[in-house]
């Protein structure tokens, strides 16, 4: 099996051993599958053909166990490769999605399995996704709360029941730009929403406001679903100096079970999640609470692997193997069938 990781460049990741990509392809790598390596800005139209200017990791005759040793010793040469030839297609782009990168793959995704579906980037990669998974009575999602009008956003702040509220941008990823306010405290709430509404010259950005969730001071829950059903999980805990429990922003990592509260909220946005394409994700849970649905390059699978002693990426590189022979197997039926009838 031959697969295309769309992702950041090889040589710019700093911490190999905490990297869920690496830890992704070094199990494809394993397992004996060619690997190549790809950034959006490197897609390109040949002849009508999509191809990419990849990164091909060369096969190893020893194989370290290690991922920083394995990132360190892997040897890579430089090819223009068709999209189409590959068996899969991995997308693990940091955010924000560039959505001329989906034009791209539009003309591969019926010939190429692709994980995750691009139609379901293009409707989940942002926080307003939530928003599909019919709640009206706030059982598994807090009270959102997405606007641009400045007045709009004093006004729920001020009409909530709640004393804290949770402000950050739409388009923001790992932890930044996330604050706490508190209604106590308003004095700076112009200001505040000044900024993070025009922050962009001659523009404006839309921002999330949220109930504050109680407990979130404590920590929050990340679970990554594969196809539906939960298949990790692990607790983030803030670190002493920032209220973001983001591994990125200085948070820690502990062992963390599901609860009755979180397997409900699982089997209930399970379903959707398949429907959408989004085989691979990251939930972000508080109180119970889904708070975030990660769609572009979910990670935490070096980091449970580590406090749990297991291997989650045996379980996704299984699911990806399956998806391609089952595609294989459809597309050799069809053939089969089409000559059968040629031949009658």
């Amino acid at each position: 099996m031959n697969i295309c990781f769309l992702m950041y460049p090889w040589d710019s990741i700093q911490s190999p051993e905490n990297d869920t990509t690496v830890c992704l392809i070094h199990e494809c790598v394993k397992r004996g599958h060619g690997v190549a390596v790809c950034a959006p800005a490197n897609l390109t139209i040949r002849n009508s053909i999509t191809n990419a200017f990849c990164t091909v990791i060369n096969r190893m005759e020893k194989i370290p166990s290690n991922l920083k040793t394995f990132h360190k010793n892997a040897t890579t040469r430089e090819e223009m490769l068709p999209l189409a030839g590959f068996d899969a297609i991995f997308m693990r782009a940091e955010p924000p999605l560039d959505p001329l990168m989906l034009n791209f793959l539009d003309s591969v995704k019926d010939d190429v399995f692709i994980v995750n579906s691009l139609q379901g980037m293009r409707v989940a990669n942002n926080k307003l996704y939530t928003a599909v998974f019919d709640d009206p009575n706030n059982e598994i999602i807090p009270v959102t709360h997405v606007s641009k009008n400045k007045e709009y956003l004093i006004r729920m702040i001020e009409e909530s029941t709640a004393d804290k509220m949770i402000l950050k941008p739409l388009n923001g990823f790992g932890g930044s730009g996330v604050i706490l306010i508190e209604k106590a405290a308003m004095g700076n709430i112009n200001s505040l929403l000044d900024f993070y509404v025009n922050s962009n010259m001659g523009t404006s950005d839309y921002v999330i406001l949220q109930e504050y969730i109680e407990g979130a001071d404590k920590g929050d829950v990340r679970i990554l679903m594969l196809n539906g059903i939960p298949i990790g999980a692990m607790k983030r805990v803030p670190g002493e100096k920032d209220h973001r429990s983001n591994v990125s922003a200085g948070g820690s990592v502990q062992k963390h079970k599901l609860t009755k509260q979180e397997k409900m909220l699982c089997a209930k946005i399970g379903p959707k999640l398949v429907q959408d394409g989004l085989y691979f994700v990251g939930i972000d849970v508080i109180g119970g609470m889904l708070v975030e649905v990660n769609v572009m390059s979910p990670g935490g699978v070096t980091y449970i692997n580590k406090v749990y002693k297991v291997k989650i990426q045996e379980k996704i590189i299984d699911f990806l193997e399956s998806k391609v022979l089952e595609k294989s197997a459809a597309f050799r039926r069809v053939t089969d069938l089409k000559r059968f009838v040629d031949e009658a």
